[in-house]
């Protein structure tokens, strides 16, 4: 195990560190702008590493982007609708990005800030830590934030979000990858084959904010508990594909594995495990070849998948959703362990 600690690029004429941790025959290389992963090679069947992950070359095309490639997206990860919310009796207002709703924290959120970067070479990990002050794109509060990234000998780059607040707020920090299994430059993803256990989603409405409905799976192009070849099920589900909430199996709070993605062809498989009630499935639909990526690569629509582990979409508007409060002394947690291996 080793961590290389190399300078990303500058933005605004400071420095963006990046990181790269091997073992296990795998290679994850974080930065510090985003708490993002940029890099992740993944061995196949035949011995051969991808890097399996979308994303850019240079920093400034992250902060042209609005597709969070590969960030830590906070203080609230995906929507909450008409961008407020009421806490103890308070409305708060929240700076819009996706009009009328507040999209991953906002025009500045998580994803936009350099977080001050911690090794732990014993640990082969890497820790980013940020402090969100009070009114913070709307949110009340001071929250110190941060996210560890650790990649282990048995193939398992675990990830831990954290958060302590100075006064009662919400959090749902996320983790935005975008997975292609084939490798980043292999086109799109009907070729790979998805499960996940949830016997229910939150249906939502033409803006994506929830209805608050909990609908079964049963006999839908959502009942992924099975396995899916991705080429069948974006057709049964149409337009841009998935964009949705899953309700996981399990208890939320305990570790446990909730989803699968394979690439038959080349033999690489991905479990996803977490400690979260609801995982958002998004195949990537509204990416388009106007997106150049690392090497010149153009992303074509599905051409990546994101698995974002999380509190529900607008739970604080939605009561019987999953709460997001956290209270001064406690401490919020989110982990989600991606295990790599082959079929």
């Amino acid at each position: 195990m080793a961590i290389e600690n190399f300078l990303f690029d500058t933005v605004e004429g400071r420095p963006v560190e990046g990181f790269t941790l091997s073992a296990g025959g795998l290679e994850a290389t974080v930065i510090a702008h985003g708490a993002r992963l940029v890099r992740m090679m993944v061995p196949g069947r035949d011995g051969s590493s991808a890097d399996v992950v979308l994303g850019f070359d240079r920093l400034a095309d992250y902060l042209a982007s609005d597709a969070y490639f590969g960030a830590t997206c906070g203080r609230y990860g995906n929507r909450i609708g008409g961008a407020a919310f009421t806490l103890d009796g308070v409305s708060h207002a929240l700076a819009v990005n996706e009009p009328p709703n507040q999209l991953h924290g906002g025009p500045e959120g998580f994803d936009r800030r350099i977080w001050d970067a911690t090794v732990d070479q014993d640990g082969n990990a890497v820790t980013f830590t940020l402090v969100s002050p009070d009114g913070d794109q709307g949110y009340p509060g001071t929250l110190t934030a941060s996210t560890r990234y650790q990649l282990t000998d048995d193939g398992v780059l675990d990830i831990r979000m954290t958060a302590v607040c100075d006064r009662p707020t919400i959090v749902n920090i996320v983790h935005h990858s975008y997975w292609n299994l084939g490798g980043h430059a292999s086109g799109d993803l009907r070729d790979h084959r998805l499960t996940v256990r949830g016997g229910f989603t939150t249906p939502v409405g033409a803006d994506l904010i929830p209805t608050g409905e909990v609908r079964p799976v049963d006999g839908t192009p959502f009942d992924l508990r099975g396995g899916v070849e991705l080429d069948e099920a974006l057709d049964a589900v149409g337009g841009f594909g998935f964009d949705h909430n899953w309700c996981l199996d399990g208890s939320a709070g305990e570790l446990r594995p909730v989803a699968v993605l394979e690439h038959p062809g080349s033999g690489r498989r991905m479990e996803l495990a977490t400690d979260q009630p609801g995982l958002q499935v998004y195949t990537g639909g509204y990416l388009s070849e106007k997106i150049v990526g690392k090497g010149g690569q153009r992303y074509c629509r599905f051409a990546g998948l994101a698995l974002e582990s999380q509190r529900f979409p607008d739970s604080p508007n939605i009561g019987h959703f999953p709460s997001a409060r956290l209270d001064p002394g406690e401490t919020y947690g989110h982990r989600m362990q991606l295990r790599f291996g082959t079929v």
